[in-house]
């Protein structure tokens, strides 16, 4: 017996160092749009009769090292027609492909959406990719694309409503998302306080929504990352694309700056539902409009060394009678170097910058006021492709925060304004990380990393010192928290250190693979988020001011647990998602009543440190497949929040009892199709249900000086009604696209069908005629039909 154990082990010893000094040689290149020679992102190149393959990274390079042998390569990818092709591996490879767009090909309009089936080996969970050709396919408002609100389709994903700005995930804030646009940061994801996305669809190459699972590379928000990027350009040929809407129009130019080495992009979109105003005698004087700029510039030094240089500007400008003028928006600019060092080691170093601006000038009282925080990033990744069955992800970055939280001064030379500037506030937070995506088995895959993250808040700035460390007390006489009064202050010098932090952000997602088509994943992570957003509304508002984690504001710490199974059936034209997750976030800001968060020099004074914790239930079923195709996704959900007294004597919030969050949403319904009748003519349809808004309602009154003033319940005890409505639109081709180089396209669209008025506020008032307290419900949208018309050549 002991004999036979040990000639079994030795056939093992055998048989392992054998695998492992079989000869295997490295197949690289990447992956473009064979039209305009753009790199594809997310291209599944695979060896089918191996069962490995793997997608193209960010800048469309792919490396596979494999046995020497014969084998079949295939090239697969969403809106491309397939390359299959047979490749004698005996030495180190470099294979470059050009896909052909189905585009130029296609006889029936038939879509295959296999991009979209769920992923059943890879161990990647709680991540939603949307194709742009998908988004264009869903109505929405005025008829504008827009790529925010396509996100509040998918599971766990929801926003205040309508006319609501940012989104929320897994009853998380709309602050604790991290949005980045070629790997900036964008502060304000909206035009017009929500209406629009600050993202022109036309610029945009792809997207990834991570809810969960967040590898290690992204740091800095406790709830999601939304990763987008844009085209590189097109390097063989001149391309525009345009469109002409009732409130918008945009057009988007692209070329060589020298043939297949070099492309340029730049594109341009503008509101002008402004201009109607002037026709109006009471609205001539009144403005409300914004605009936005995408560039890019791409060049190939040689075959391993790519440049680029990308750019975003976009402002908002809101005006009325010339008295009251709010700008406001965001600036990027990232100069980023690709390297390949060989072709199992990818490099990109990037120096980025970021800046959000908000601007109020307010001519009748001489007023002026400028805010906003910019950020300085430089970040150098590497991804080497070990084996087929074993890559590292690693690389450093370094942000540095400048933050101007208000600069007060007077408008024109009558003004009774002093100036003033609040104190300016700086940070450095650098990190480094290293992920691992290894395959164990046949069935078993996982994906593990370790972030290290510090942060320093910095001078040059005075710090108020409070009684015990407190800078906010409890009244016990009228129980209520106050403002404390600072007991000294202390000036710290430039880049003189005020307070660190440091954090270990562990990030592990194991997959198992039960069959060809079902697999169960888990995954965990831990995120620190520096800084905060210091608001007290549902939804942001350009008004709202970020901070630093300093000696009173403690950074969150968010840590995330989920569990989930997946499924392709009927030969993958079927895909089905479940995921249930919990999440908790220590250190989540909240506010004591009557809080004032504008332009207050020691915001410390009106916060108060609680903890948030969401917890439910994703359920995802898609068609990928034929004329009909979509998806229905539900979450059920629930998220709270606790402030607790310090003290014994100390209330909290709501007796310290957890409480609804400003982003609890129990149910959370969506469902959206499109269907392509024929070359001429598609069809597509949202439907959206979710449960009302929590918000906190009178619940008495109380007469003083014969003026009946109402007195408000526990905070959150209330909702808003449920929030719904139905989108349709229908999409005309015309036939004689086929013979000439100009193309186009009609786009009808009728938002909220049925004329649903969802109550976007309800606040309470006294009838000045019969004296009675009375509730008011505000609604922003009620039946909107748009139309507009797009065209390329």
């Amino acid at each position: 017996m002991i004999s036979k154990k040990i000639v079994t082990l030795f056939l093992f010893l055998l048989a392992t160092l054998f695998s492992f000094s079989q000869e295997k040689f490295t197949i690289s290149g990447t992956v473009t749009d064979s039209n305009s020679n753009e790199t594809l992102i997310g291209v599944n190149v695979t060896i089918p009769e191996l069962k490995t393959g793997i997608p193209t990274n960010e800048y469309g390079f792919y490396s596979l090292t494999l046995p020497k042998g014969i084998y079949k390569i295939q090239i697969t990818y969403l809106g491309y027609q397939t390359i299959e092709e047979t490749i004698n591996l005996k030495q180190n490879t470099k294979k470059n492909y050009n896909l052909i767009s189905n585009e130029t090909v296609l006889q029936e309009v038939v879509i295959i959406d296999n991009s979209n089936k769920t992923t059943i080996r890879k161990p990647e969970m709680s991540v939603n990719k949307l194709s742009i050709s998908t988004i264009k396919r869903m109505p929405v408002i005025f008829g504008e694309v827009d790529i925010i609100k396509s996100l509040l389709l998918l599971p766990g994903v929801s926003n205040a409503g309508e006319g609501a700005s940012g989104f929320n995930v897994r009853g998380g804030g709309a602050d604790q998302n991290l949005i980045l646009l070629d790997e900036a940061t964008i502060f304000n994801s909206s035009h017009v306080f929500g209406f629009f996305s600050v993202f022109n669809p036309d610029a945009i190459k792809d997207l990834k929504l991570y809810k969960g699972g967040i590898p290690a590379r992204y740091g800095g928000r406790a709830s999601s990352v939304l990763d987008i990027y844009q085209k590189d350009g097109s390097s063989k040929g001149f391309h525009v694309n345009g469109g002409i809407g009732l409130i918008t129009s945009k057009i988007l130019v692209e070329g060589p700056i020298v043939k297949d080495k070099g492309s340029f992009l730049i594109g341009g979109r503008s509101s002008y539902a402004h201009l109607f105003l002037k026709l109006s005698e009471k609205q001539k004087d009144n403005t409300a409009y914004f605009y936005d700029l995408n560039t890019k510039l791409s060049y190939k030094l040689n075959p391993n060394n790519n440049l680029y240089l990308s750019g975003y500007f976009g402002r908002d400008v809101f005006s009325i009678s010339k008295s009251f003028t709010n700008t406001y928006g965001n600036s990027t600019l990232n100069l980023r170097w690709n390297h390949l060092f060989s072709e199992k080691l990818f490099s990109n170093l990037s120096l980025i910058y970021s800046d959000y601006y908000y601007g109020l000038d307010l001519d009748f009282v001489g007023f002026k006021w400028d805010s906003g925080i910019k950020n300085y990033n430089i970040k150098y990744d590497f991804k080497n492709y070990i084996s087929d069955k074993f890559k590292l992800n690693y690389g450093v970055n370094g942000i540095y925060y400048n933050f101007n939280p208000g600069t007060i001064k007077p408008s024109n030379s009558d003004s009774g304004i002093n100036y003033n500037q609040l104190d300016k506030k700086q940070a450095f937070e650098p990190a480094l990380y290293i992920n691992a995506e290894q395959e164990i088995s046949k069935k078993i895959s996982l994906s593990y990393g370790l972030r290290y993250s510090l942060f320093y808040r910095l001078g040059q700035s005075t710090v108020n010192f409070y009684a015990d460390n407190n800078p906010v007390t409890f009244n016990s006489d009228i129980q209520i928290y106050e403002s404390a009064t600072p007991i000294g202050t202390k000036f710290y010098n430039k880049n003189k250190v005020i307070q660190s932090y440091n954090n270990l952000e562990p990030r592990f997602t194991a997959g198992y693979q039960l069959n060809e088509n079902q697999s169960i994943k888990a995954s965990y992570n831990r995120i620190a988020q520096y800084l905060q957003l210091v608001s007290n509304t549902s939804s942001p508002t350009p008004l709202d001011v970020w901070t630093p984690s300093d000696n009173y504001i403690k950074p969150q710490i968010a840590d995330q647990v989920a569990l989930g199974y997946f499924r392709n059936f009927k030969e993958n034209r079927y895909s089905l998602e479940v995921e249930t997750y919990y999440k908790k976030i220590q250190n989540r800001l909240d506010y004591i009543d009557g809080a004032n968060l504008v332009a207050n020099n020691a915001v410390e004074q009106v916060i108060l440190n609680g903890q948030l914790r969401s917890y439910g239930l994703e359920i995802m079923l898609r068609k990928n497949e034929g004329k009909l195709n979509g998806w229905i996704s539900y979450t059920i959900s629930k998220s709270e929040q606790q402030t607790s007294g310090r003290t014994p004597q100390e209330t909290g919030i709501n007796s310290g009892n957890w409480y609804s969050s400003a982003y609890d949403k129990l149910h959370n319904f969506a469902a959206t199709g499109s269907y392509n009748l024929n070359k001429k003519w598609s069809f597509g349809s949202n439907f959206i249900f979710q449960t009302g808004q929590p918000v906190t309602y009178p619940n008495g009154k109380y007469e003083y000086l014969g003026v009946s003033i109402p007195s408000f319940g526990l905070r959150n005890e209330n909702r808003l009604p449920a929030f719904h409505h139905l989108d349709i639109s229908a999409t005309l081709t015309p036939h004689k696209n086929d013979k000439r180089s100009w193309k186009s396209e009609w786009v009808f669209s009728i938002y909220n069908v049925y004329n649903r008025k969802n109550a976007a506020s309800i606040t309470f008032r006294q009838n000045t005629d019969t004296g009675n307290n009375e509730a008011v419900k505000t609604s922003i949208f009620g039946v909107v039909p748009a139309v507009s018309y797009n065209f390329k050549f």
